[in-house]
């Protein structure tokens, strides 16, 4: 194995070995679909009604998932960190233009893999059909606190569940960002956060 995919595969490992305890003989079946690369702050990995093919799974970083109405106003749909990945299931399994358009809000590392060949090795190999299974796990589970969150918590409440359970994202993107992500205007989190005593 050449110095580079060495580094790549422990690149990988310390981010989602915890998910999965990836041999090398698993990175090796899935080393020649990867790319990994550095992308700096404020790139657009793909955009609302762009059609994609390949999953972006963050390595070292933080992004965002957004929507983009007709009057130009941006609706953040999820905040992204270090273990995340980028995707659209509309785009791989129903070929449909992406709905919403996703962006590094830091410099970035990304592994690029294109979805067909993720299922494909998946299918062949248990730790890598594991690992499809987890992230989505993890997607779906993250999906439904929010989901509770908007409609069982105050405003307040939520951004102290978010600043509790996302502590390094918190502190490292803007605050409109998250009041964003939180359903709420960037006047109401600095009310917030001033009768926290964070401001």
């Amino acid at each position: 194995m050449s110095k580079s995919s060495n580094e790549n595969y422990q690149k990988w490992l310390a981010v989602y070995g915890r998910l999965v305890d990836f041999s090398l003989e698993d990175w090796l079946l899935m080393a020649p679909y990867i790319k990994i690369g550095h992308i700096t702050a404020d790139t657009m990995l793909f955009e609302q009604g762009e059609k994609i093919s390949s999953v972006y799974f963050l390595l070292d970083g933080y992004g965002r998932y957004f929507y983009l109405d007709e009057k130009g106003n941006e609706r953040n749909k999820s905040l992204l960190q270090k273990g995340g990945a980028f995707s659209c299931l509309s785009c791989y399994l129903e070929e449909q233009p992406s709905p919403f358009s996703t962006q590094t809000l830091t410099d970035c590392v990304i592994a690029e893999i294109r979805y067909a060949d993720l299922v494909t090795v998946s299918e062949q190999n248990l730790n890598w059909g594991r690992f499809v299974r987890k992230i989505y796990e993890q997607l779906v589970l993250k999906k439904e606190k929010r989901e509770a969150a908007l409609l069982q918590l105050s405003a307040k409440e939520r951004y102290l569940r978010f600043i509790t359970e996302n502590q390094a994202l918190s502190r490292s993107v803007a605050l409109r960002h998250i009041a964003m992500y939180l359903g709420i205007t960037d006047v109401s989190l600095s009310r917030i956060r001033k009768e926290l005593g964070l401001t």
